[in-house]
């Protein structure tokens, strides 16, 4: 069966039915020390003539997207930019998914600024998922068959991006896009203090400073200091699918604005069981507070979405 025959059927690119989630979500109230309140909005009986759009929309997008794709690479800006438009200006929808990489370009390559400015205007959710970038394919030629590309190479996908929107200081020029990067940040938590460091101590002084120039780097010149970089990262919002227990939280506690954890699942993609594993995990491992907890189940995703308020 073909990938996107398989998304077809679970619809779990662009979300999935109704009752599927629904029930879901109704199975996971009950798991130890979840907040249900943190989901109790979502399982309310939901007006037929809605589910009827919703689900309308979602064949729609799965139809278009693989086409969109191939011509996403040939004329990005205008396309896209329209494409963006649709989802927030006339479906209202509350944000946009990107992917980390589109034919081998990162996000922050100036080919991205259009559409970027068109999310800017309207302060937008853009969540980040990562891709298989071209590079992969090198990867997979040198390395065991048995390590899937899921395991870590999506992790060092999302990495590259933030760090490419970081320096090329798209955080800077847009600064209303609410960025959410999948699984913790990829490795960003934990490679923080070294970005943070030789970007400070090593690329502010000769030759790094002429040798590796960004925008990022331009703008602040010789007074950048670790903190200037730290407080950048701290801008992204960071969600916990698959990374939910306290060796990442270890460093994503001390990267992400606490304010900007959200919870998150990777089910469908991932078993429903990977599901309980990472609410126990998040709940009895890591050490926080209730407080925090509510915060990561409920509350930082309200302020993120006041109107499901």
């Amino acid at each position: 069966m073909g990938v996107w025959q398989r998304l077809r059927e679970a619809r779990g690119l662009f979300g999935f039915p109704v009752d599927r989630a629904d029930a879901y979500m109704r199975r996971h109230a009950h798991a130890p020390r979840f907040p249900r309140r943190a989901i109790r909005r979502r399982t309310e009986p939901i007006d037929s003539e809605l589910r009827r759009q919703a689900e309308e929309s979602v064949r729609e997008a799965t139809e278009d997207f693989e086409r969109s794709l191939e011509r996403l690479s040939r004329e990005f800006g205008d396309y896209f930019n329209a494409k963006a438009r649709q989802a927030l200006d006339v479906l209202k929808l509350d944000g946009i998914g990107l992917l980390a990489s589109y034919d081998g370009k990162y996000l922050g390559d100036p080919s991205f600024d259009p559409v970027l400015k068109v999310l800017n205007e309207r302060s937008a959710v853009v969540v980040i998922h990562p891709n298989n970038h071209p590079s992969t394919q090198v990867v997979r030629q040198g390395i065991s068959k048995g390590i899937g590309n899921f395991l870590v190479e999506f992790l060092f996908d999302t990495t590259r991006a933030a760090l490419n929107l970081l320096f090329s200081d798209v955080l800077h020029r847009f600064p209303n896009i609410r960025f959410v990067l999948f699984h913790a940040g990829g490795t960003l938590p934990y490679v923080a203090w070294r970005v943070a460091e030789i970007a400070s101590r090593q690329m502010t002084v000769p030759p790094w400073d002429t040798q590796y120039p960004s925008p990022f780097m331009e703008r602040h010149g010789a007074k950048l200091t670790a903190q200037d970089v730290l407080s950048h990262l701290r801008l992204f919002y960071y969600e916990t699918a698959l990374a939910a227990g306290p060796q990442t939280f270890g460093s994503l506690m001390q990267v992400a604005a606490p304010e900007r954890i959200l919870f998150g699942s990777d089910w469908p993609y991932c078993p429903e069981v990977m599901t309980e594993d990472m609410i126990q995990a998040l709940y009895t491992q890591t050490g926080l507070d209730e407080a925090r907890l509510q915060a990561i189940g409920r509350g930082n995703a309200l302020r993120l979405f006041p109107r499901f308020a």
